[in-house]
């Protein structure tokens, strides 16, 4: 039974599925949170703290496709599928400017963030595919062999880690340029 049947039919199997979840997982919530309200804020970013976002996503997601697709038969074809998709959203998204508001410190070296709801958006997107994706798999574990199903969430996780490298991307991009002053 799909996980949207099953919720849409009996909405309290939802508590069961939540208690049966591992603590882990919570925590690993809590800390993805943590990271996307960090993110909300206004802030001063180094390089190397810009790119934790995007690797730590990119490590959820490769991490999704092999946890629930590595006994299909099909990983190799699905880690090339992630691959493509990648780099499909960096191509898309590589021209765009950086966020409205985002400045490089040259003197500090580090970028000045403007607050953002949207990165929270992704990284709540991403951990919900990946915890539905678990779920489904918990009720219906031959779905892993379902090339069509594998197909799909390998896709959007590529898209999803694209979609956040492009952005850190487009911000570092503004170390090389000069600085406009206000005035």
């Amino acid at each position: 039974m799909l996980l949207t049947t099953l919720l849409s039919q009996h909405p309290s199997a939802i508590v069961d599925i939540v208690r049966d979840t591992p603590v882990w997982v919570g925590a690993l919530l809590a800390a993805l949170l943590a990271l996307g309200y960090s993110a909300t804020r206004p802030r001063r970013v180094a390089a190397s703290r810009l790119a934790l976002m995007p690797l730590a996503m990119l490590g959820l997601a490769l991490w999704g496709v092999q946890s629930a697709f590595a006994a299909s038969g099909h990983l190799p074809a699905l880690l090339l599928l992630w691959a493509l998709c990648f780099v499909a959203m960096l191509l898309l998204g590589s021209r765009a400017a950086a966020p409205a508001g985002t400045r490089f410190d040259p003197a500090a070296r580090q970028f000045l963030l403007p607050g953002s709801w949207v990165p929270m958006a992704l990284i709540v997107g991403v951990f919900l595919i990946k915890y539905s994706v678990g779920v489904q798999l918990a009720l219906e574990p031959t779905l892993a062999r379902h090339l069509g199903f594998a197909i799909a969430v390998t896709a959007l996780y590529g898209l999803l880690s694209g979609l956040f490298a492009v952005r850190a991307l487009r911000v570092l991009r503004l170390a090389g340029r000069p600085v406009l002053q206000a005035g």
